[in-house]
């Protein structure tokens, strides 16, 4: 498939700064079928679409306070946003500007009264900048002490780059159930649920069941390639608790909350391993083997998020987004969503 195929005008006024205030009003664009337009609800309206034999699969994981701002000895800045923990120490990561930090380069806190001139350090360094990670702007990177106790101490949660306001309330981009700090983007899907939703869900008949995937580059690297592929996708870690694993075999209809949660579930389903690192790249011709039903936002053009989307529900995914644009649906991370099941043969 061409990349060009998941390719659709995205107004920059579509893509929303704030999130919905309270979490469950944002809008619900809920897939009837091609026979049939799309419901136009709301995401606290989710119960109302569960039953009996349904299990909702979340993700927990919570983002990390990966984006240090840190410095040079010369006094120059440098952004580092810590991905993933490797090995000996070190830590796969996105360093800015990555042309002006060569390895072996040491960085230090940025302090109340640093400039960006040079002078003296008088204090310990609290990164090293090692070696290029493949060509994808990846770096190593090794904090020289504990790096949770860095990213507590001076990290910030990672917002995506084109959500340009400030948050009042970072909570919110995070998840009321998130658990473990081990990702560095949020599980969007899930910022729209409260604990009341999940309650009426449960009470409606549908458990409730968590997994973890970390999401990290793998999520939210563009496809830069012509064909999808040719794109190289990124591991990441995910773990599936041995009961969410029964629960999802025993169900009538598995519904997943995020493309995440897809990404693990077919990923265990394919391997077999309940905990591991996948690199399962979800596009048209994918089969699935456990989603029946996706809870999603709406993602970019041209991501892999959009090209597991187009696997899940066929072409009809460019007529549901253009209706959602149509009707003035907030678009991408802190905007709405949208509830579509898998079409047959997908």
């Amino acid at each position: 498939m061409r990349t060009a195929e998941l390719d659709y005008g995205l107004p920059e006024a579509a893509i929303a700064q704030q999130p919905a205030e309270p979490r469950d009003s944002s809008r619900l664009l809920v897939d009837r079928g091609a026979a049939a337009p799309p419901e136009h609800r709301l995401t606290r309206d989710l119960p109302e679409l569960l039953g009996p034999g349904d299990v909702l699969v979340v993700n927990n994981s919570r983002v990390m306070p990966a984006r240090l701002r840190l410095r040079k000895a010369t006094g120059g800045r440098v952004e580092v946003l810590l991905l993933e923990p490797g090995d000996d120490g070190w830590w796969s990561g996105l360093v800015r500007p990555g042309r002006r930090v060569p390895p072996g380069t040491e960085l230090w806190f940025v302090g109340p009264g640093d400039s960006d001139k040079s002078g003296e350090v008088d204090d310990q360094p609290v990164m090293e900048v090692g070696e290029r990670i493949g060509d994808d702007g990846r770096r190593w990177v090794r904090p020289t002490g504990d790096p949770r106790a860095l990213m507590d101490q001076a990290g910030e949660v990672p917002l995506p780059p084109y959500v340009t306001e400030e948050l009042s309330d970072l909570e919110r981009y995070q998840t009321v159930y998130a658990d473990r700090p081990v990702s560095t983007a949020a599980p969007t899907a899930g910022l729209h649920l409260t604990r009341a939703v999940l309650d009426r869900c449960r009470a409606a008949g549908a458990a409730v069941c968590e997994l973890e995937l970390a999401v990290g580059t793998a999520t939210f690297t563009p496809v830069t390639a012509d064909n999808l592929d040719d794109h190289v996708m990124h591991t990441e870690s995910y773990q599936i608790p041995e009961a969410t694993l029964a629960a999802c075999v025993r169900a009538e209809r598995v519904v997943a909350v995020g493309t995440t949660v897809v990404r693990a579930l077919e990923s265990a389903a394919a391997t077999g391993s309940a905990w591991a690192q996948t690199d399962l790249f979800i596009r048209p011709g994918h089969r699935f083997a456990v989603v029946d039903a996706l809870l999603t936002n709406f993602h970019l053009p041209r991501s892999s998020l959009l090209a597991l989307l187009a696997a899940f529900i066929g072409p009809r995914w460019r007529d549901l987004y253009t209706a959602a644009l149509a009707e003035g649906y907030r678009f991408l991370s802190l905007g709405d969503a949208m509830f579509c099941t898998k079409y047959p043969g997908q």
